[in-house]
């Protein structure tokens, strides 16, 4: 006892300077924090700013390219057309819409308007204006962007966008202007996640403030900066003061250079936004820090206080209350302080629940009253005693214990999930019990969120993406076979663009709900994204039930669906199909294996299921390889025409030349259209490259009529598919107009699988063609299976013999007598006849004496390019 006392004066001094250091350490700790959340806080609005002004450099630049791309377009007709265009009457026709905050002028030479968009243009002419004069002294030889300025003609602020017209002589002749309010050009505020006193602003590369807002208002002069910002570099980033801006707010700037014009794009996120959060967060830190500095003072002096009074107790009961100060500091947690009993042995045989709170009782059922005092082998019996003997024991042979658990709780509509802390302390166990349902529950809802696609309820990729390699291991531990599936909707993207995206989420769903009813129990469903749907086959014993299980997908998939506007819509699956482990051994792989196995469904007619070969890969590669190259050739103009000669048989005379598409390839040079062309036909671009080829062929001729050359008609194929799929006749009657050309100047060449058309669309174009006064041919005669009451309904010109017939000529009298009755009946019908892959002079020879009326082939001449076919042309002028 002397002892103790002894030693109490030093327990009151140094319980308090405890206290103190807790005291200093936990400040310190505050204030390092709230630096580091400070800096981590302009490092994200650094970023964030970089991001925003590239963002918006990249839509200004889309914004300013459209409208250099009207100036330039009206420059050039303006320029180069005898019949210049009317704005007011393009404008009368839709062409610039009212409410596009967008005007185009023409001015002439002195600054008076020529013709504009404007509802009411002012007749007060522009040469003062700073555009005008900059192209004026030929300073600006490009597209001129103007600082902002009050219009005469509708009082507004607007933007000038200009470019110079030239006379012939190169000489200045006016002014093309583009006028755009400022708001269209800071139309990506509103699009971003800035607000308050976050800005936007367009410079030029010289300073000049194009147009600038906050989340306030919009600017349209220089009143939001108070000095200029030096933005230099094509890109940057820096701190302006408060002083830098006129609302006398500091802001983050960057800025970014747009690629092709002279504008800087700058975004601004004003600090006091940026450091909300972490004055926040400093502010709470605050709160608490003074929180526990109050309770340690406290605790404190009311250790030190306690010391003194507590001379005369025991060790053993120190330790308890320390223990049990421990175990209650959690305001919603039970707690309980549990004794061990042990046999002579030293054995523990039992627990004994010295103390608890109410809350602690609650949780197992108990008033703390009737549960202190109780044994767990009173509480507890058979399994669920043993289970919880060893985790009580474990706790008292490491000191520690914690674990998650879960109980029924009467009257609640979930499970109770509880967390379990066990602390030693001698030879007893204090126990603290906080009740986790809440935060499991959210945890649970979460990992739903992530795993769960929201519009089918399937598994999303990253679901797919966590658990496959778990199913793998699975499978390579049991030595058994996994299936993966892979397959989107035959024709989706035909009901989702006609339809609109909400019947096209209808079908989503119930393909979600087709596919679980076709599927076992343990398989698995995902949609990857759009239409693509992934399924997962565990415990498979052979590819037989793997087809068994994909043709009840396919089957159930077949059925038409009937959308909610009572419509019926038949969509099919092609589906590839990979298996672990003989196509692959993780998920990157099967799963680009089955699309593979998927495209080679789609290339073979769709709506079936395949597994994957090795095979397919190197076709496949091909192929796609093939399709991407031929969707760039189209957006880049890859494509040239050469023209085959076609002439009269016995003259010689240039009657006619056919308009052959060669692809011209970076790499491979000039591609032949049989290799092309079916490819093309079945990815849908044959519409596009047909109507280029046909615009390619109308310019060539009018380029020819306006240098003189005697006039040649050019003839163009036409595919079935676009007769069916597209307008001809419209399409042709616009290349004609667009280029002036004379309809006797070009004719279609048709195969006669475009004959065979029974629907009347395509006879009707066939009729509209000719009514253009277009002459129609039938190209490959004698491939196909025309009838003569086809040729005599749809009333052709030309018959095209195919170059199988021509090459039996010189077979035998069975070749001619075939070639004969064709001639023969053409010309019944009124029909010229042409003979195709004339290569030998013997050829042309029995072709004159079967009055053959022309004849095309490589002994007559190879397909030319057009300057060749020019020239060509320009000798036989010559010699007329």
């Amino acid at each position: 006892m002397k002892l103790q006392i002894k030693g109490l004066p030093r327990l009151a001094i140094a319980l308090p300077a405890l206290c103190a250091l807790l005291i200093v350490l936990i400040w310190i700790m505050v204030g390092a924090k709230a630096g580091r959340e400070r800096r981590l806080a302009d490092a994200g609005a650094t970023l964030h700013a970089q991001a925003l002004s590239r963002s918006y450099a990249e839509q200004l630049q889309r914004t300013v390219s459209e409208i250099n791309q009207i100036t330039l377009t009206l420059k050039y007709y303006w320029e180069n057309s005898s019949e210049r265009p009317s704005l007011e009457d393009q404008a009368s026709h839709g062409l610039y819409p009212p409410s596009s905050r967008l005007y185009v002028v023409v001015f002439d030479r002195k600054g008076r308007n020529l013709s504009s968009t404007m509802p009411d243009p002012s007749p007060q002419g522009v040469a003062d204006r700073e555009y005008f004069k900059a192209h004026q002294g030929r300073a600006e030889t490009g597209l001129f962007v103007s600082q902002p300025y009050v219009s005469r003609s509708f009082g507004r602020t607007v933007v000038a966008f200009s470019r110079a017209l030239r006379d012939r002589n190169g000489d200045f002749d006016g002014v093309i202007l583009v006028a755009v309010e400022p708001a269209v050009l800071l139309s990506f505020f509103a699009q971003s996640s800035m607000s308050g006193k976050d800005l936007i602003a367009l410079h030029r590369t010289d300073g000049a403030l194009v147009a600038a807002r906050t989340g306030d208002a919009a600017q349209a002069g220089n009143a939001l900066f108070a000095t200029a910002p030096r933005l230099e570099g094509a890109s940057g980033m820096q701190s302006a003061s408060a002083g830098a801006f006129a609302d006398g707010a500091a802001r983050i700037l960057a800025w970014q250079r747009l690629a092709d014009y002279p504008l800087v794009a700058t975004a601004g996120l004003a600090t006091g936004n940026i450091y909300t959060a972490a004055q926040e967060a400093e502010q709470t830190d605050r709160r608490y820090a003074a929180i526990l500095t109050m309770v340690l003072i406290i605790a404190g002096i009311a250790g030190a206080m306690a010391s003194l009074r507590a001379a005369a107790h025991a060790q053993r009961e120190a330790r308890i209350k320390d223990t049990y100060r421990l175990a209650t500091d959690g305001a919603r947690e039970g707690f309980f302080m549990v004794r061990s009993q042990a046999d002579g042995q030293g054995q523990i045989v039992d627990f004994q629940v010295e103390d608890c709170n109410e809350r602690g009782a609650a949780f197992v059922g108990f008033a703390r009253a009737a549960l202190i005092g109780k044994s767990f082998s009173e509480l507890y019996r058979g399994a669920a005693l043993a289970k919880v003997m060893r985790i009580f024991r474990h706790a008292m042979e490491a000191g520690f214990h914690e674990d998650e658990f879960k109980v029924s709780a009467v009257g609640r509509d979930r499970p109770l999930w509880l967390q379990r802390k066990l602390v030693r302390s001698e030879d007893a166990l204090a126990m603290t019990v906080r009740d986790i349902s809440d935060a499991r529950a959210h945890a649970e809802q979460l990992s739903r969120m992530a795993n769960e696609d929201a519009l089918t309820t399937l598994h999303n990729r990253h679901w797919l993406i966590q658990t496959m390699p778990q199913m793998l291991a699975r499978a390579q531990a049991g030595g058994g076979m996994l299936a993966l599936l892979f397959f989107d909707l035959d024709d989706f993207k035909n009901i989702n663009n006609t339809l609109g995206h909400a019947a096209g989420d209808q079908l989503l769903r119930m393909t979600a709900l087709r596919l679980r009813a076709a599927l076992r129990p343990g398989d698995h469903g995902v949609r990857l994204g759009g239409d693509e749907f992934t399924v997962i086959l565990e415990q498979i014993s052979s590819a037989e039930q793997v087809e068994s299980i994909t043709a009840r997908v396919v089957d159930a998939l077949a059925t038409p669906f009937v959308l909610a506007d009572g419509s019926r819509h038949a969509v099919h699956a092609s589906i590839g199909i990979s298996m672990y482990p003989a196509d692959g051994g993780d998920a990157e792989t099967l799963i680009k294996h089955a699309d593979i196995a998927m495209y080679a469904v789609k290339a073979s007619g769709k709506g079936h299921f395949r597994f994957y070969h090795a095979d397919l890969s190197a076709s496949l590669v091909h192929r796609l390889a093939l399709e991407q190259a031929l969707r760039e050739a189209i957006a880049g103009d890859q494509f040239v025409v050469h023209y085959q000669p076609r002439v009269d048989t016995f003259t010689g005379a240039l009657r006619s030349m056919e308009a052959l598409v060669r692809w011209q390839h970076p790499q491979r040079g000039l591609v032949p259209p049989l290799e092309f062309i079916p490819v093309a036909e079945s990815m849908g671009l044959i519409l596009t490259l047909g109507e280029q080829v046909a615009d390619k062929v109308c310019a060539q001729l009018g380029a020819w009529q306006r240098q003189g050359l005697p006039p040649v008609p050019a003839s163009i194929n036409v595919s079935a598919q676009q007769f069916n799929q597209g307008d001809v006749a419209a399409m042709l009657a616009d290349c004609m107009a667009r280029h002036g050309i004379d309809a006797g100047l070009l004719e279609v060449e048709l195969t006669e699988s475009c004959m065979l058309a029974t629907d009347r669309p395509v006879a009707e174009q066939l009729a509209a063609i000719k009514a253009l006064g277009v002459r129609l041919l039938v190209d490959d005669f004698g491939t196909g299976y025309s009838s003569l009451s086809q040729l005599q309904q749809l009333d052709l010109d030309v018959l095209k013999v195919d170059r199988a017939f021509t090459s039996q000529l010189s077979a035998g009298a069975q070749g001619v007598a075939f070639f004969r009755a064709i001639v023969s009946m053409a010309h019944v019908l009124d029909m010229s006849v042409v003979a195709e892959g004339v290569e030998t002079e013997e050829e042309l020879r029995l072709l004159r004496e079967l009055a053959c009326d022309e004849v095309q082939g490589y002994y007559i001449s190879r397909p030319l390019p057009p300057e060749a076919m020019e020239a060509l042309m320009r000798g036989v002028a010559s010699q007329a």
